[in-house]
This record gives C-alpha cells, sequence and structure tokens, in this order.
C-alpha cells in the first residue's frame, strides 16, 4: 500500500505561481517593446522613398504677374437726350441702333401751345411800336408848341402859365417814349424765349453717335416743369470704357498709365490691351467688400465691345520672357540666415540621384500657378512639390507621456 507525502501537495501550487509570474514577465516585455517601437515610429514617422515623393521639372516659359478685378463695358461718350419743354411727343424719327449726326432731327414735340404764345408776343410787340411811333410824333408837336410859347413869352405876347404848361407838355412826352421803349423791351424778351421754346419743340442731335436707348414713344405727354424727360441716348461706340471694380488690397498696385489687358465672356481667347486713365476716388461696399472704379478706355472700331459687356481684367505689374519657372508649391522661404536677406531668398528641394537635396535660390515674379527663379536651379531638374517631412516634423504634435 502507497502512502502519501505530506510536502507534494505544496510543490504543486509553487511551480503554478512560477509559471504564471514567467509569462507575466515575458507579456510585460513584449508590451514594452511594441511601445517603443510605437514611440519611435510616432517621433522619427515614416521614411519618405522617392517614390513617393512628388515632382515637377523646372521649364522654360513666359510668366505675367498681375492684379485681376472684374469689370463693365460702357460708352465713354453719351448724351441722354431729353426736352426742355412739355408736351406731347408728336414724331420720333429715330430708332435703336440708327447712326445720327450732330445737327439731325430725331424728334419733335408739339408745337401748338409755343406757336400761339409767339405769335400773340408778335402782336403785343407790333402795338407797341406804333405807340412808340405815336408818341415820338406827339413829342414833336409838343416841342414846337413850346418853342411858340417861349418866343411869345419873351416878346411879352404870352402868359408864364402857357410857357410852363408847353414845357411840361415835352417833358411828358418824352417819359411816355421811355415807358414804351422799356415795353418794347420786355415784349422782346417775351417773344425770344417764347421763340427759344419753339424752337425746342424739335429735338436734334447733340453729336455724332449711335442711339443706343429710347425713353419715349410718340403719343406720350413730356411733362419738363421739374426734370427734363429723357428721349433717348446717343453714344459714341467707337471708345469704350471698362469700370473695374478693383478690391482695397490691390489698389495701391494699380497706377494710371498701366498697361491692362481683358477679356469678355463672349470673347474668351481675345485679348483687348488698353491703359488705365483715371482711378476714382470714391469706393463702393459690396457685401462688406470695399471696391474702387478704375477706368480704362479702349478702341472699338470693329465695334465688338458692346454696351453692358462683362470683363475680366489683368492689370500687369510685370513680365518676364523665356524664364525658369517651378511650381508654388516646390518654394520655401528661406530659414535661418537668410532671414535677414533680400525677400526674393528661398530654398527649393531638389531630387538628385533619388535623395532630396535642399538649395537656395533667388525668385522673381510669381502668380497662382508659376514663380520665376533667378538663380539657383537649371532647366530640367525635379524640384519636390510634396511637403517637407522635416517642416512637418517641427509642428508634430508632442508624445504623450508613457504609462507604467
Amino acid at each position: 500500500m502507497l502512502q502519501k507525502s505530506g510536502h507534494g501537495d505544496i510543490a504543486k501550487p509553487v511551480k503554478a505561481r512560477k509559471g504564471r509570474a514567467r509569462k507575466a514577465w515575458i507579456f510585460a516585455l513584449l508590451l514594452g517593446a511594441a511601445g517603443a517601437g510605437g514611440y519611435y515610429v510616432y517621433a522619427q514617422g515614416p521614411a519618405p522613398a522617392a517614390a513617393q515623393m512628388a515632382t515637377a521639372p523646372v521649364v522654360r516659359g513666359d510668366l505675367e504677374q498681375n492684379v485681376t478685378a472684374l469689370g463693365t463695358i460702357k460708352p465713354k461718350t453719351y448724351v441722354d437726350v431729353g426736352t426742355q419743354v412739355s408736351g406731347q411727343l408728336r414724331k420720333v424719327l429715330v430708332e435703336i441702333g440708327d447712326t445720327v449726326k450732330k445737327g439731325d432731327l430725331l424728334a419733335q414735340i408739339d408745337p401748338t401751345v409755343y406757336q400761339t404764345r409767339v405769335i400773340g408776343d408778335q402782336a403785343q410787340l407790333e402795338n407797341l411800336k406804333a405807340q412808340l411811333a405815336q408818341q415820338r410824333a406827339q413829342l414833336d408837336l409838343d416841342k414846337l408848341r413850346d418853342q411858340r410859347a417861349s418866343r411869345l413869352l419873351s416878346s411879352q405876347a404870352g402868359s408864364q402859365d402857357a410857357a410852363d404848361a408847353a414845357a411840361a407838355t415835352v417833358r411828358i412826352g418824352e417819359a411816355k417814349i421811355r415807358a414804351l421803349e422799356a415795353q418794347i423791351k420786355q415784349t422782346q424778351a417775351t417773344l425770344d424765349g417764347d421763340l427759344a421754346n419753339l424752337n425746342y419743340t424739335k429735338i436734334y442731335a447733340p453729336m455724332d453717335g449711335v442711339v443706343v436707348t429710347t425713353s419715349a414713344t410718340e403719343g406720350q405727354t413730356l411733362n419738363a416743369n421739374q426734370t427734363a424727360p429723357i428721349v433717348l441716348r446717343i453714344a459714341d461706340l467707337d471708345t469704350m470704357q471698362v469700370w473695374a471694380q478693383v478690391a482695397e488690397a490691390d489698389i495701391p498696385k494699380v497706377k494710371v498709365g498701366m498697361s491692362v489687358y481683358f477679356t469678355t465672356l463672349g470673347m474668351p481667347d481675345r485679348r483687348f490691351n488698353a491703359k488705365v486713365v483715371q482711378i476714382l476716388p470714391t469706393p463702393e461696399t459690396v457685401n462688406d467688400v470695399v471696391l474702387y472704379n478704375v477706368l480704362i478706355d479702349v478702341p472699338n472700331t470693329e465695334r465688338l465691345l458692346m454696351t453692358s459687356m462683362s470683363a475680366q481684367v489683368f492689370f500687369m505689374l510685370g513680365s518676364a520672357k523665356d524664364a525658369l519657372l517651378v511650381p508654388p508649391a516646390a518654394v520655401r522661404p528661406a530659414r535661418g540666415p537668410q532671414r535677414g536677406g533680400a525677400r526674393n531668398e528661398a530654398t527649393v528641394r531638389v531630387l538628385v540621384n533619388g535623395q532630396p537635396e535642399v538649395r537656395e535660390v533667388k525668385t522673381g515674379l510669381a502668380s497662382r500657378n508659376q514663380v520665376q527663379i533667378i538663380d539657383g536651379l537649371k532647366e530640367g531638374e525635379l524640384v519636390i512639390t510634396s511637403p517637407d517631412p522635416a517642416a512637418r516634423q517641427a509642428n508634430r504634435p508632442p508624445m504623450p507621456p508613457r504609462m507604467f
């Protein structure tokens, strides 16, 4: 019969505890190694591979640096032709699109009322002139009587009263003549005004141009007592003017005399070259944006430009021909000692033998799509346009503290 040992029951649990402790220690080592590896990957980031870098070649081409704005095309010179007298519009002798010369008859107001006024003024004027002639004849007679009375008084054949009365009659006749002459002048002035109003019933072209709009129709009654009603508009379409709205951030760059070109919605491939002629000092605010109107004159002998067309305007700040060009994404501001240098100093990463190489360059003009390189690169070299891992690492947030 076998006997059990009293120490065997104690040995089994001890071995089990040692096995579990060894497994926990191994698990802790593995967990620590995984954490260290994760920290290394987070801190260092994945090593950039040449195949993963976005590159672009250095090319030669032309570059323009400009300020862009939207504008509206209007005639540079135009006149709103109105009427200075009230009445019914009897005739309109032109239509929209007609070419007119200065002095051409455009429209006519009913002249009946003004004709009657002129006839009345002329009749009154003739009446006053007849009265003046009569009064002058009477004055001549009064002067003769005055002379006779004076001779009789000097020979003591006449009385003093008769001589005084004759002299007074002469003075009264002279006063009546002056009054009639003043009335004649007043009536003549009234006649001249009514004749002018009668002439205003015929509306003539004040300039050469094209009829672009009409605001009144035949038979319409026009009231000119308060404001002059507009009948039509004549514009000179041989010279148009672009009203470009430039943002306040760009307006300091725009100068009078600056070269400009623009395109229209219907002719995007046609460039119209012009010059800046005026910058209006008073801005307009559109949706909380401050805009300044810049006026640009452009010849329009071909009549391709029409009123109210939209224009995309480019103000030329500079241009470069046959220049070395790279994408803006490849250019980085200069760091370190270059910070105090010229504004055109920058750095570019160049792919050399599959590895990135930082190179200092000097830049020139810049647009939205290209940057001119004055010095530091050669045509055909590959520049890296993808983000710089070093810069990305510098902006990486700090690693959270490890937990034990």
